[in-house]
């Protein structure tokens, strides 16, 4: 399946059969790229050039599940970017397209040889390929960086290889990665992980029905299901809510509602100075600052006391 989003020319391509139309011969930054954190940004800026230098489409190849769920089962590791929400990642860094093979058994027990032959020759036609240092593929993970390139000149592709990003500008010693991400929003360090990706953690959902408690708090939200997978840290947080083309502030808690239900955890925003319905919205919510964890509350008037707080201190965050 290919798709053309509809803003620009990106093409999201679906495991395809051979090479996606407007992706023939592309030039492709290969990898899981959860997050597209500063690590990745770098290899796939470096596609970016040597497809300029060729004079080819400039594309990701990516692969779903991510291939830890596939090994150790569904929800095993925080996937940092759905699938949708990567492709609007990768969008914007102005490439051509995404491109996602499926990962089942099939391409798990392929040897390196037959992945390099049949997958990026024979199917996808590749004119090169560009990996992070520590890119590993093939049953066994056999496949390594050095084994890339020799295969590259076997079969006449350019192949180069982008060494490990650090975390800080500073010169640390700590590799840019999904890992160190996942780490940092696990205790609700949003501003690290910030720091890390790039850019700030974001997610991407459609507002669902709810129960209608914040607007009988005086707070309506907006809300959100996110990825069963998803373990940033049960809080509260300052938010930047992109609807459409408008950009609103907000305060939004992800948990269970212990006040309430203590129920399956839900993201709940409410955006400053909006008035209307948002039921069916497509949202996409950015996390800037951590406020507090979430808590259980002895009184609605308690509650009530503390969003009017909450929603003080992500003003003030917002606005610094």
């Amino acid at each position: 399946m290919v798709i053309a989003l509809p803003s620009r020319r990106f093409i999201l391509a679906i495991d395809p059969e051979g090479p996606p139309e407007g992706l023939a011969g592309a030039v492709v930054a290969i990898g899981n790229f959860d997050g597209v954190h500063r690590g990745h940004v770098a290899v796939i800026k470096r596609a970016e050039a040597l497809a300029s230098r060729l004079g080819k489409p400039c594309a990701v190849l990516t692969f779903e599940p991510h291939p830890s769920d596939f090994f150790l089962g569904a929800n095993t590791i925080f996937r940092l970017t759905s699938c949708d929400t990567k492709a609007v990642a990768l969008e914007r860094l102005g490439i051509d397209g995404m491109i996602v093979l499926r990962f089942d058994a099939a391409l798990a027990a392929l040897p390196a040889e037959a992945f390099v032959r049949d997958v990026l020759v024979g199917r996808l036609q590749v004119a090169a390929v560009v990996a992070g240092y520590d890119f590993h593929f093939g049953k066994a993970r056999s496949g390594t960086p050095a084994f890339l390139v020799e295969a590259g000149q076997r079969y006449g592709f350019d192949v180069e290889i982008v060494e490990r990003i650090a975390a800080d500008a500073n010169g640390s010693i700590e590799a840019a990665s999904s890992t160190a991400m996942r780490a940092a929003l696990e205790i609700g360090d949003v501003a690290r992980a910030e720091h890390l990706l790039g850019h700030p953690y974001f997610v991407i959902g459609e507002v669902l029905h709810g129960e209608k408690r914040g607007a009988s708090l005086g707070f309506p939200t907006a809300n959100l299901r996110l990825d069963a997978s998803n373990r940033l840290r049960h809080g509260v947080y300052a938010v930047e809510v992109r609807l459409g083309d408008a950009i609103y502030g907000g305060v939004a808690n992800y948990g269970r509602r212990p006040t309430f239900d203590n129920g399956a955890p839900l993201l709940e925003v409410f955006l400053f100075d909006f008035s209307g319905d948002l039921y069916g919205a497509t949202l996409e919510v950015a996390f800037r600052g951590f406020i507090r964890a979430e808590e259980k509350f002895a009184s609605l008037d308690a509650l009530k006391a503390q969003i009017k707080q909450d929603e003080a201190t992500a003003r003030t965050m917002l606005g610094k």
